[in-house]
């Protein structure tokens, strides 16, 4: 009997991700992760979300075109901003990604990370990250706004009441500060931001092969240790 067969390398290998969504590269990172795990052909991998905001000091429940903000608020000029999103835009294309900037809004992204949270107590974790990322990124829609949120809830079979019920009384406030103070204690100052068993981390959205990398040396982990 070996390791691979039972023991710890029987056990889905974690990656623990801090992301924020309002965050172009976690969207592409997040996708690229995926693919990542689709290539794996070693066991089980389970992805845990965590909540990191970009902007914490934004206004809540405020939205305004997110390349003003870069515009007003980096200084950058709107060709510096074009080319980045056209570069960006380009690289999602390649994963599977739709990114029409010119509609997405800057927002505050706690009460976004509410819902992620709720849909994390009903199983729906990753599918709400998703779904969260295409609305700001193609979608266009105002991630500030409780109504859109509860709609996106809805959408994936979670009660629309529910939703707003959490957003009005700012729930998973602990589980969000946690998260937060993870992201601290690992000296995360940008995201996404990528941890593989506890052990290994990977920082941006990186090349295919780099998840993979993280991916294959966590399996060599595993299977080295005795069953």
């Amino acid at each position: 009997m070996t390791a691979s067969a039972f023991g710890s390398a029987a056990e889905p290998i974690t990656v623990d991700v801090w992301s924020d969504v309002v965050c172009p590269f976690c969207y592409l990172g997040d996708a690229v992760l995926q693919q990542a795990i689709e290539q794996f052909p070693h066991g089980s991998v389970e992805v845990r979300y965590h909540s990191f905001q970009l902007n914490p000091g934004f206004a809540v429940g405020e939205a305004i075109p997110a390349a003003d903000y870069l515009a007003s608020s980096l200084r950058m000029p709107a060709e510096q901003i074009a080319a980045s999103h056209a570069q960006l835009a380009s690289r999602g294309a390649q994963a599977g990604l739709d990114y029409k900037f010119e509609d997405s809004f800057m927002v505050n992204t706690k009460d976004a990370h509410r819902i992620i949270h709720l849909a994390k107590a009903a199983g729906r974790e990753h599918d709400m990250v998703f779904r969260l990322f295409k609305a700001q990124f193609t979608d266009g829609l105002n991630l500030a706004d409780h109504e859109v949120l509860a709609d996106l809830a809805a959408e994936l079979g979670l009660s629309r009441d529910d939703a707003l019920a959490a957003l009005k009384s700012g729930a998973y406030e602990k589980d969000i500060n946690a998260d937060l103070a993870q992201a601290r204690a690992y000296g995360i100052s940008g995201v996404p931001f990528f941890v593989f068993d506890n052990k290994r981390a990977v920082s941006g959205a990186q090349p295919v092969e780099a998840f993979r990398k993280a991916l294959d040396l966590s399996w060599q982990d595993r299977a080295a240790q005795p069953a």
